[in-house]
């Protein structure tokens, strides 16, 4: 499927998307939000929701383009950010879709702002209160990337590039310094989590308790580790597609 790309002018900012799926009614769009700013690995998910529905990548925090960037790469601009994109352009609740640090930002917008989210879907959710630390980092590290396909790199590393390790830094400390398991409790629409049966960023308890602490939540796990949805685009947007009915 084609993809398409758009910005919008969102409270006196640019925000850059890729779309899907523009001839579906706008009933019931789905919006995406990367982990660390990446946006090449979640192209196929994207073109599988646009399958049946209308579809929207975020670059956020606009490690996509040449700066001036939108906002900061920190959680709580992004999370504003996200919010303000979707109260702009999207014009019904959504189902709002994050990976990995993007799953933190979708968890705080449909916590904070429960009227523009109609489900929610957090993929590999990080980090848990163990992971909270650089030396936390590590061993995970070592073990998830271990079982990453070879393909990942060339299309995340061109995003990290353009971000610079300056501010990839300040976005993962930004992330450990949040706690999604304080968020969930206030988010009233049904959540599905989403892990990688290899992934140490994101461990079997974790999403356990994650979907036990929301309302209405489950949790379930795939194959791969915490980038499956590289490697599993159709398997993420069927997910994505069973929580959104």
């Amino acid at each position: 499927m084609r993809l398409t790309e758009r910005w919008d002018d969102v409270a006196g900012r640019r925000v850059r998307s890729l779309g899907a799926g523009g001839q579906h009614p706008p009933e019931r769009p789905v919006v995406l939000v990367p982990g660390l700013g990446a946006l090449g690995y979640l192209r196929d998910t994207l073109a599988g929701c646009g399958a049946w529905g209308r579809s929207f990548l975020l670059d956020v925090p606009g490690f996509g383009h040449r700066p001036p960037r939108p906002c900061a790469p920190e959680l709580p601009e992004i999370t504003e950010l996200v919010t303000a994109w979707l109260e702009a352009v999207a014009g019904t609740p959504v189902v709002l879709a994050g990976h990995s640090t993007g799953a933190q930002v979708a968890l705080r917008v449909a916590a904070a702002r429960p009227g523009l989210v109609r489900a929610l879907v957090l993929m590999g959710p990080t980090f848990p209160p163990r992971l909270r630390t650089p030396r936390g980092l590590l061993v995970p590290y070592l073990r998830t990337t271990s079982h990453e396909p070879g393909g990942l790199l060339p299309v995340t590393l061109p995003y990290y590039l353009r971000g610079g390790p300056r501010d990839l830094a300040r976005f993962v400390r930004s992330a450990q310094r949040d706690e999604p398991e304080r968020h969930i409790a206030a988010v009233t629409c049904p959540v599905l989590v989403v892990r990688g049966a290899r992934d140490a960023f994101s461990p079997a308890g974790w999403a356990d308790r994650l979907a036990g602490t929301a309302k209405d939540g489950r949790a379930v796990t795939v194959p791969g580790a915490h980038a499956f949805p590289y490697q599993h685009g159709g398997l993420t947007a069927a997910l994505i597609a069973g929580a959104a009915r």
